[in-house]
């Protein structure tokens, strides 16, 4: 049993992968290419100004690949196979809830925990430390960077599920409505204290040798030693857009792993007669 959910999800999550990939091709792509374009023209006045000030520059290393193929194939790709992969992780943590989160069926289950999933593993995380297209950000973060929101995600996963708990030990004494609501204000408060104390990117200082002390992780207007503008700083519009588009592409693949799994879960689990009148469902899985 625990196998054919698991390819169930796996399938769910590929062709939640593919909707996603669409999605981000026609919505989200436009917004990074104009985030190239930025960076390149920035580089390209910095480099005009370094000149002028006797600084030499090195050239920028030569793509492997051409923003076509990064674009189609390269997107494509990685979409779908994350997609498989957090639809094998929702399998899982769809068998492990199977018959014991109340009397739900195998679609709203599949969507309750999809719903968990999108929450836990990328809108919470992503509010502490949201996506960035390129141009934002320096290398001299993205160690750090990529360390902390790793971390963060664990965190949201392990107070998810102890919220979960929780509730389920809430429960005989306040209901269910109400001991939801208690695990809920509980998961809330302890994944607020941790955003307060882990350290945040957008106020760091990078570069001070060309930008200085008030420079941040969103490039602000270069300007020359006379304190003209010469290129213009990262436009709010486009950091918005490429993070909503973002968040959207998320949350399309999570509601489509559950919309596509649950129906595939529910033939599994709840298998017709001969003449089409649904048996019960089996035992949960694992109970």
């Amino acid at each position: 049993m625990e196998k054919k959910l698991l390819l169930r999800g796996v399938l769910a999550g590929a062709v939640a992968g593919l909707l996603a990939f669409v999605f981000a091709r026609i919505f989200a792509e436009p917004q990074i290419t104009k985030a190239i374009d930025y960076e390149s023209g920035r580089d390209a006045a910095q480099a005009v100004l370094d000149k002028a000030t006797g600084l030499t520059t090195e050239a920028a290393d030569p793509d492997l690949f051409s923003r076509t193929i990064q674009a189609d194939v390269g997107i494509g790709v990685g979409m779908i196979l994350f997609g498989m992969a957090m639809g094998a992780l929702f399998a899982v943590a769809y068998a492990v809830c199977l018959g014991r989160v109340g009397g739900l069926r195998a679609r709203p289950l599949a969507l309750l925990v999809a719903g968990a999933g999108f929450l836990a593993l990328y809108l919470v995380p992503f509010v502490k430390y949201p996506a960035n297209p390129p141009a934002i950000g320096h290398e001299e973060t993205i160690g750090a960077r990529s360390g902390l929101y790793l971390l963060m995600v664990v965190f949201s996963v392990a107070f998810s599920v102890g919220a979960v708990w929780l509730g389920r030990r809430l429960q005989p004494r306040f209901g269910n409505w109400n001991a939801t609501l208690l695990a809920a204000a509980a998961f809330v408060v302890a994944i607020g204290i941790v955003m307060l104390i882990m350290p945040s990117f957008g106020h760091l200082a990078f570069n001070k040798e060309h930008y200085g002390d008030h420079a941040t992780e969103t490039p602000l207007p270069l300007t020359d030693d006379k304190g003209a503008i010469v290129f213009p700083g990262f436009p709010a519009d486009l950091l918005f857009s490429f993070r909503f588009y973002s968040v959207a592409a998320q949350l399309l693949l999570w509601a489509a792993i559950g919309l596509v799994f649950g129906p595939l879960a529910e033939r599994l689990l709840q298998p017709r007669t001969a003449t089409g009148a649904p048996t019960r469902e089996p035992d949960p899985v694992g109970a």
